[in-house]
């Protein structure tokens, strides 16, 4: 793997912040601030004029769906100047990154008719994705899911639940994990599906998150104040909703989760507060009678964060350099989603410590540090070890495909 960027890459960078530089004004920040409640900004969800304004320009520039085949509206650019414009814009909490859309297992395993209906439209914002994989009973077995899709003719009727499906309530579509067949082992009767949320019989009920009250301050990890419970009741799909083979979605949902987790969002998930914290005290943050950045050991931990930080993007790296070559990427993304989240709660349990009482005051209050978004940080970190996969299966998924390591022994 070469370390260093290109000539045009690092142009690419110094590009984009000097666009945000200009475009980033006092009324385009106000307009962010009141959209967002602390998660970062997508096209599909910006409604107010200065907003849909910075998007446009962006999109003026090609710096949306860089990678992606031109041929289905993206730039034919490579994966690693995409990586630097997600980098930049994600610091300032928005995102382009098509991650966690759908759109790579689409590329991955859809038909040529899926392709050209999903993907330009992911790209330029007109269709939004939530996931409906996990379910109440299931917690991090998903393969133990209960919601059912039994065929009828050339038709499918899906029946039941799935929870935390953030962002069902303004997605266009849902990328839907069901069970197609109960005969066999259950890895092997799931299929996933790609359906319209405007479907009859799909039901979205709000599940209101700690961080809803304070709402969580811009640039919040995990700072979104609404999750969702969905229900799927007789929902009728046509079989062409279906994405690759029937009965063959665990494999399809797992490639899509592996190839989701590839990008500079989220590598920034997890080492954004290492630079939050960093910068803060560079400023000569005076906590009354105590000055962190005079303190050897508070120093010493922070370089110790920030070490693991940059195993992180390293580890990032590496994935991106390893698709953008054509290589067999099997175990990577699993262990960044161990490394990076794991990381992430260590960091936010160090600050904590490192800023004391004022450290623990949540976004309002007259004290509260940086509009309390380190105590909304700790607040949304732990979450990040569960979703997306929870690191314990991450574990087991880097010893079997990664290490080669045989199943455990059931007694």
């Amino acid at each position: 793997m070469d370390f260093a960027f290109t000539p045009e890459q690092e142009a690419l960078r110094k590009e984009v912040r000097d666009f945000l530089a200009k475009e980033l004004t006092p009324a385009v920040r106000a307009e962010m601030e009141a959209a967002n409640e602390g998660r970062p900004l997508h096209r599909s969800a910006c409604e107010t004029p200065l907003l849909k304004a910075l998007f446009q320009k962006i999109a003026d520039r090609g710096w949306v769906g860089i990678s992606y085949p031109k041929e289905y509206g993206g730039q034919g650019g490579d994966r690693i100047s995409q990586y630097l414009v997600e980098e930049e814009l994600y610091r300032e909490n928005i995102t382009v990154s098509l991650g966690g859309s759908g759109a790579p297992a689409i590329m991955a395993a859809g038909t040529e008719e899926q392709k050209r209906h999903f993907i330009p439209k992911l790209i330029s914002g007109e269709f939004m994705f939530c996931q409906g994989f996990t379910e109440p009973s299931g917690g991090a077995d998903l393969a133990s899911l209960r919601c059912r899709a039994v065929a009828d003719g050339d038709h499918f009727v899906i029946n039941g639940q799935k929870m935390y499906t953030s962002n069902a309530e303004s997605a266009t579509h849902v990328y839907l994990m069901a069970r197609t067949d109960t005969t066999v082992p259950k890895h092997e009767g799931i299929s996933i599906f790609l359906i319209p949320m405007d479907t009859p019989g799909i039901t979205v009920r709000p599940l209101w998150t700690i961080q809803n009250n304070p709402p969580a301050p811009q640039t919040t990890t995990y700072g979104h104040g609404r999750t969702n419970e969905t229900f799927y009741d007789n929902v009728r799909v046509h079989k062409s909703c279906i994405l690759g083979e029937v009965n063959k979605g665990w494999r399809v949902g797992s490639m899509g989760l592996n190839l989701d987790r590839v990008g500079a969002a989220r590598y920034l998930i997890s080492v954004k507060r290492d630079e939050d914290i960093v910068n803060l005290v560079k400023k000569s943050m005076d906590l009354g009678d105590y000055t962190p950045a005079k303190d050897p050991a508070m120093r010493d931990k922070l370089a110790e964060l920030w070490t693991e930080a940059q195993v992180c993007r390293l580890m990032t790296l590496r994935s991106m350099s390893i698709v953008e070559r054509g290589g067999k990427f099997t175990y990577e993304g699993s262990a960044e989603k161990v490394w990076a989240p794991e990381h992430g709660v260590r960091t936010t349990e160090a600050i904590t410590q490192m800023l004391g009482q004022y450290g623990q005051l949540l976004n309002g209050s007259p004290h509260a540090i940086r509009s309390g978004l380190f105590a909304h940080n700790v607040l949304g970190s732990f979450q990040s070890g569960i979703n997306h996969g929870s690191v314990q299966v991450m574990r087991d998924q880097v010893a079997r495909r990664g290490l080669g390591l045989p199943r455990a022994k059931r007694g």
